[in-house]
């Protein structure tokens, strides 16, 4: 693509001043999934204060979606753009983070050519570039012929109903992107702009959640007549007799990735395993051994997989280990792989804006990017061809910083990406 007088009328139209301000005014409300709705109100205000048409679209009242529309001259391609507007750590969290009230969670701010902040980096940082690109495609006069569909979302962060802990306190994907695109939010294509450090993504992980279960003995024995020594399988206490499993399941889990890894045109997937909490006991109660002990497993899949075949292996570790024990499959979002065919048109788009302002083809993204969870699932999953491409890196690593540059950079981006996809010929 090259720069002409119209793409640079828009990219001219880009305010690198307000672009920053929109990311730290999005990276200063605290939201955590489940607490979107301040960031929603901004969201919306903005868009129709700037002359977008604007809605809120809500599975749960206070967690709106929010849904812009630049509309087209008709007859043209459309495209939605996405990002989430929930982050990942509730003040409180400490059983999972120990520094979880530190601001670098809640907040946001400038550190020189830096934007610090857990919610800049995932993923408002990211939302705030199209967004400063769409007005200036507005602002510029320039029409397309296809809708741009703008979309912010809730409940990217997973967060699973298990236990006690149930709905809609605890509901995340289904209030989402699902919900807003079978309420309206379709396009032909979708750009899901989070952080890939500029290269292109057609596949995620999806994910399966398991309950794996380790009982005691029959009977809890008080402390004093616990008797010793004993095998590990058989001591009378379940806490105590997890110990090998967890074992096992760091074996298990690397051979599990070996195996299962997956590659295709839209990227690579490396599926991980983690043991993301234990229970066992309760803590004012500590004077009898306990009869059940619990871990719960967040297991990542590809699109060539099937839960009850991994439920299959653990069941198998289980009882390889002589324990009595069960488990259970709680929570399962499949994989889904953009069709090369399909997704092409936007990938070349991407790619001829990429060339235009960075020079070359966008580089195939590390595996980390295509071995997580993002709403292109959402989108492939209803046959949207989707991709994942965007300033910046995950959060994942421990990155909490995005450089101005990479987000100007990815709004000039975005906005070419838009300018020559609207405008194609469906």
């Amino acid at each position: 693509m090259k720069i002409d007088a119209t793409a640079q009328k828009v990219l001219d139209r880009i305010d690198v001043d307000e672009l920053v301000k929109v990311a730290l005014d999005l990276g200063n409300i605290d939201s955590p999934t489940g607490s979107e709705g301040p960031v929603a109100d901004y969201v919306h205000d903005w868009l129709t204060r700037e002359g977008f048409a604007a809605r809120k679209v809500a599975l749960l009242a206070d967690r709106p979606n929010v849904i812009g529309t630049l509309p087209g001259t008709g007859q043209g391609r459309s495209l939605v753009f996405n990002s989430h507007m929930d982050t990942t750590i509730h003040k409180d969290e400490w059983w999972t983070t120990r520094r979880a009230a530190d601001p670098v969670f809640h907040s946001a701010w400038r550190e020189g050519d830096v934007l610090v902040g857990n919610g800049v980096c995932n993923d408002k940082g990211p939302m705030a570039t199209w967004l400063l690109a769409a007005k200036a495609l507005k602002d510029s006069g320039v029409r397309l012929k296809g809708d741009l569909v703008l979309m912010s979302v809730v409940g990217e962060i997973g967060v699973e109903p298990v236990d006690e802990f149930q709905s809609p306190q605890y509901l995340a994907k289904e209030a989402g992107t699902r919900f807003a695109i079978t309420h309206g939010g379709v396009g032909d294509y979708a750009l899901v702009a989070e952080g890939t450090d500029f290269g292109l993504v057609g596949v995620e992980a999806g994910k399966a959640f398991f309950k794996l279960t380790v009982f005691g003995n029959d009977l809890p024995i008080y402390t004093p007549y616990i008797p010793r020594p004993n095998p590990v399988e058989r001591n009378p206490n379940a806490i105590v007799r997890m110990a090998p499993v967890l074992q096992k399941l760091e074996d298990w889990a690397f051979e599990y990735e070996k195996k299962n890894r997956y590659e295709c045109k839209g990227g690579v997937i490396v599926p991980r395993v983690n043991v993301g909490a234990i229970r066992g006991g309760v803590p004012y109660k500590i004077t009898k051994t306990v009869q059940q002990c619990a871990i719960y497993l967040d297991v990542r899949v590809t699109p060539v997989q099937n839960p009850l075949d991994v439920r299959e292996d653990l069941r198998r570790l289980v009882a390889g280990l002589h324990l009595e024990g069960e488990v259970e499959l709680f929570a399962y979002r499949p994989a889904f792989e953009a069709d090369p065919q399909k997704v092409e048109p936007l990938a070349s788009a991407i790619t001829r804006a990429h060339q235009a302002i960075l020079g070359g083809a966008p580089k195939p993204a590390a595996p980390p990017f295509s071995s997580m969870w993002r709403d292109i699932n959402c989108f492939n999953e209803m046959r949207i061809p989707a991709i994942t491409y965007g300033p910046g890196i995950s959060v994942g690593g421990g990155n909490f910083g995005m450089k101005i540059a990479d987000l100007v950079t990815g709004a000039r981006l975005y906005a070419l990406t838009a300018l020559d996809l609207c405008n194609q010929e469906r």
